[in-house]
């Protein structure tokens, strides 16, 4: 890229829904304090999406304004996420800024759009999307190409057809990578302690995740 396509991209600005601080509720980064960088839109429509909120609307930020509004805050781990991140313009600059300016940067993504312009320094949560979504065919295979051993890979489950998709996929594709692989239950739909009796029938070596945030603040709270 040269100078002037350089200043074109750091200068395109993004909608945001929320920017906030809170304790990250998913991933092996969990209860950690983090800032979190809500962009706005998604092309996807999982019904169990509990972000639907940030499909419209936000408000349109400039790439300084968003690094100031982050900066407010102690922590030095930034999450973005959605909606789907990547389908905005202005997401890949906004990563490299805060990779250059020294934050463990997180990137939420559903893993229908192409991974490689991610800086690779960023930790990558690519979230496999399974039948129970409704959007289980818009997975992009070549991502899985594009993943570094401190990426992770998350299935979340809404039923036994779910878990079981989601075993074979794993078995299929991920068992013998060095990425933390998670299956999380969908919030009031499949109970924790049956997902987890499911892996230890199965013995599969993959992370449990609940979403933390929910049980600490309830499953209807914003900005937290």
């Amino acid at each position: 890229m040269g100078n002037s396509e350089t200043v074109l991209a750091m200068s395109v600005p993004l909608q945001i829904t929320e920017i906030f601080h809170s304790l990250q509720g998913e991933s092996t980064y969990a209860g950690k304090p983090c800032v979190f960088v809500r962009l706005t839109g998604c092309s996807l429509r999982c019904g169990y999406c509990d972000t639907k909120y940030s499909y419209f609307g936000g408000r349109t930020m400039t790439l300084e304004e968003i690094l100031a509004s982050v900066a407010q805050y102690r922590t030095r781990l930034v999450e973005i996420t959605g909606g789907e991140p990547l389908e905005q313009e202005g997401a890949i600059p906004l990563m490299k800024r805060l990779v250059g300016e020294g934050y463990t940067v997180m990137l939420e993504t559903g893993g229908h759009v192409a991974l490689d312009p991610v800086p690779e320094k960023v930790i990558k949560i690519v979230d496999v999307k399974c039948p129970g979504s409704g959007e289980a065919d818009t997975f992009r295979m070549e991502n899985l190409e594009q993943v570094q051993p401190w990426d992770e890979f998350k299935f979340v489950i809404s039923s036994r057809n779910d878990y079981e998709w989601s075993l074979d996929f794993y078995r299929q594709h991920l068992a013998s990578g060095a990425q933390t692989v998670l299956f999380s239950p969908v919030h009031n739909m499949v109970a924790a302690v049956q997902l987890a009796q499911w892996i230890l029938a199965d013995g599969v070596n993959v992370r449990l995740q609940l979403q933390l945030h929910k049980y600490i603040w309830g499953p209807d709270a914003r900005g937290i």
